[in-house]
């Protein structure tokens, strides 16, 4: 039987922005697959390098734990990891090269390495899983145990034969995810991610799943692992893994990673009805769409059970950039379902996206309009990332140049020709945060001043750092008018 050392590639120093947030979430499907494999009677251990400085401390695990196989099994439910950073790419390279020269086998499991398998064979990895891992990676395991003579027949892999590239079936999702062990959390150090949390934030969040998929077609989102099919857990298996959780380790707040939250109102309520049964009260944040959040029952059912925050994908307030994108949903349910949340307590956060292909200046000011008016608890902005494997990217395919990634979360590049340059759509990113932040300031501060009896010092300090923001803002809009008025000059 081999000793299997499981790791990631996600180092969260290679990722500045996140690492300067400072709200590190654990490899959750990295820990998946260490459990299950364990309970499989696999000696099982884990290199969780993400507060590490570099992968060379990867040699030293390697000897620690005998390690024979080495699994670079990246969280598929982080979206950070379906981005597939250069950085990261990079650095699940370097670790491959360290456990070859360790002698060790070496098989990945990642978004990037589905998408582009024969590159990590060619850094030298012997097996890529593609799709859903846990299965795959038992059956080859234990075909390799017996001398590895049928790998042709295990379906979602890839691998070098006589030189050449070779993948196999696709490997079928599986359906009873109540069959899975619970993440393996004693295998990384829970206490570093508490006290990055707690220098950072003041409490403590963890990461859960209770879902798998998402049966939507949004045309530039990519599914390399799960697939179009959604898959659930049972409301009283997820609650079973928070007592779980709740007995082994401290913690106020959950982070539900899903795709999509209790796609069903009625699965949301029987979780709302188990929880207060179990006498368990945690606050969480969710992902949804505004179609679901449109529903009252479902925020309703939502508000019983604890959510706190609910992030929902609305990408634009121009409803023909929606339907280019088969979003599936309209502005006016974005509106509705911002107003649901509050109704219940529950803050509405949104997801924006810029430079989706035929979007124009009038596209725009509806999106920074629409955030204006619902003035959501947080927003997320990104511009459009084309990922192989999606008809956004089949759109646009003949207009990337040599850069295809990201180097880290934070790089915003834009990656094929568009209305405007890269430049431009990086200054918006910069002017629609400040202007969202300004706003909400500006809000806040006529709050406070209602207060005849808080102190004149807060408030005069709160006045000074508004006045700030509003040169800076104005800034930020003179620099986005210069870039705007260049593209036009170039174009005329």
């Amino acid at each position: 039987m081999k000793n299997l050392l499981f790791t990631h590639s996600y180092f969260l120093r290679r990722d500045p922005k996140q690492w300067a947030g400072g709200q590190p979430y654990a490899p959750l499907g990295t820990m998946y697959a260490a459990a299950f494999l364990r309970e499989n009677g696999y000696n099982v251990a884990m290199y969780d390098p993400m507060f590490a400085k570099d992968t060379q401390d990867l040699q030293q695990e390697i000897i620690n734990h005998c390690a024979s196989v080495i699994v670079i099994y990246d969280d598929g439910f982080n979206y950070l990891t379906k981005m597939c950073l250069t950085n990261m790419r990079l650095a699940a390279f370097e670790m491959i090269q360290i456990a070859k020269e360790n002698k060790c086998s070496v098989i990945v499991c990642s978004s990037d390495a589905a998408d582009h398998y024969e590159l990590y064979l060619q850094q030298g990895a012997d097996f890529i899983i593609i799709g859903e891992g846990e299965i795959t990676l038992l059956e080859l395991l234990n075909d390799l145990n017996e001398g590895g003579q049928a790998v042709n027949a295990i379906a979602g892999l890839a691998f070098l034969q006589n030189g050449k590239a070779l993948k196999t079936l696709p490997r079928s999702v599986l359906k009873d995810l109540d069959s899975l062990p619970f993440p393996a959390w004693d295998l990384i150090d829970i206490e570093m991610y508490r006290k990055v949390w707690m220098k950072s934030t003041g409490y403590f969040s963890i990461n859960m799943v209770t879902t798998r998929g998402c049966p939507y077609k949004c045309n530039w989102c990519a599914k390399p692992i799960y697939g179009n099919r959604y898959n659930s857990r049972s409301p009283g298996n997820v609650v079973a893994e928070i007592k779980f959780l709740l007995n082994r380790n401290q913690f106020s707040h959950i982070w539900f990673c899903d795709d999509i939250f209790g796609l069903k109102p009625s699965w949301v309520k029987e979780f709302a009805v188990l929880l207060q049964n179990a006498g368990i009260k945690i606050s969480f944040k969710i992902q949804a769409r505004a179609d679901l959040l449109s529903a009252e029952d479902y925020v309703q059912a939502l508000a019983q059970s604890g959510c706190e925050n609910a992030w929902m994908g609305a990408e634009s307030g121009s409803q023909k950039i929606l339907d280019a994108m088969d979003k599936g949903i309209t502005v006016e349910q974005i509106y509705t379902a911002a107003k649901n949340l509050r109704d219940n307590n529950i803050k509405p956060s949104l997801f924006i996206q810029f430079g989706y292909p035929g979007e124009t200046k009038t596209d725009i000011q509806r999106t920074i309009q629409m955030i204006h008016e619902i003035m959501p608890a947080d927003i997320g902005i990104s511009v459009s990332y084309p990922l192989p494997g999606t008809k956004f990217f089949e759109k646009v395919k003949n207009e990337l140049g040599g850069k295809s990634n990201w180097s880290d979360s934070n790089e915003m590049a834009m990656m094929f020709k568009n209305q405007y340059p890269p430049a431009f759509y990086k200054q918006l990113h910069r002017y629609v945060h400040l202007s969202f932040r300004h706003k909400m300031a500006r809000r806040d501060f006529k709050t406070t001043t209602r207060n005849f009896y808080m102190d004149i010092i807060p408030r005069v300090k709160k006045a000074i750092s508004i006045s700030l923001q509003t040169i800076l803002l104005w800034q930020a809009q003179r620099k986005l008018n210069a870039l705007e008025s260049v593209n036009h000059q170039m174009n005329d």
